[in-house]
This record gives structure tokens, C-alpha cells and sequence, in this order.
């Protein structure tokens, strides 16, 4: 398939919790990161796509899914010209890639990943 799932990210109010909840139902384990806000965990099972959490107390819970592209720019532009709009456009994660995140024309998040080579 072009263009599959790569990371999915949960945000959740409370870190601990969502860990040990998701490690204990799906056994998997965390690599926890430094973060300028906190902690970002990030896990990766048996098969892929793996992904992280992070402690984001201010916004509802929800899992947030990551589709690859090869230009993020052009990616988003042509979301944009489908319908789509914008909460961050091509935001650089530093050592990692880029990232926009979208609102699809019916309402949906998703959001695009470009890693860096």
C-alpha cells in the first residue's frame, strides 16, 4: 500500500496510567525521552507501526495516526487544495523528520510524516 500508517501518538492526561494499561494489555515496552514539557514514551511492537505517548493534560485524549509521504510540502498542499485544514503545517521534529497535522474535509484528524534521510 502507498502511503501507510507509520507512528500513531496518544496524547493523554495522565502518562502513567495509559502505560500501564497499554503494557499490560499488548505487553508493550516503553523507551522514554526527555522532552522540553515532560516525557515522550515511545513503544514498538512485534510488527510495526510503532508509535508514542505523551502527557498533554489541556486536550482530550485521543490517538492521533501518521501517514508517510515522501514530501511533506507537496503532501500538504494537495490536502489542502482536497479540502483539508491545517492545525500545524510542516513542522520540523528535530533529528526526525516533519509533520502536519490536518483536519480531512469530514471532520477527521490525521496526520502526515516525512522522515528525515
Amino acid at each position: 500500500m502507498a502511503n501507510p500508517f507509520v507512528h500513531l501518538e496518544l496524547n493523554t492526561p495522565d502518562l502513567a496510567k495509559a502505560k500501564a494499561f497499554y503494557g499490560e494489555l499488548f505487553g508493550w515496552k516503553f523507551e522514554d525521552m526527555p522532552m522540553p514539557n515532560g516525557v515522550y514514551s515511545t513503544f514498538l511492537p512485534d510488527s510495526k507501526p510503532g508509535g508514542g505517548m505523551a502527557e498533554m493534560p489541556n486536550l482530550p485524549p485521543m490517538w492521533t495516526a501518521y501517514v508517510g509521504v515522501d514530501d511533506i510540502h507537496a503532501s500538504t498542499e494537495k490536502a489542502l487544495a482536497l479540502g483539508a485544514k491545517a492545525t500545524h503545517v510542516c513542522h520540523e521534529i528535530p533529528g526526525v523528520g516533519w509533520m502536519t497535522i490536518l483536519i480531512d474535509p469530514t471532520g477527521a484528524k490525521i496526520s502526515l510524516f516525512q522522515p528525515k534521510m
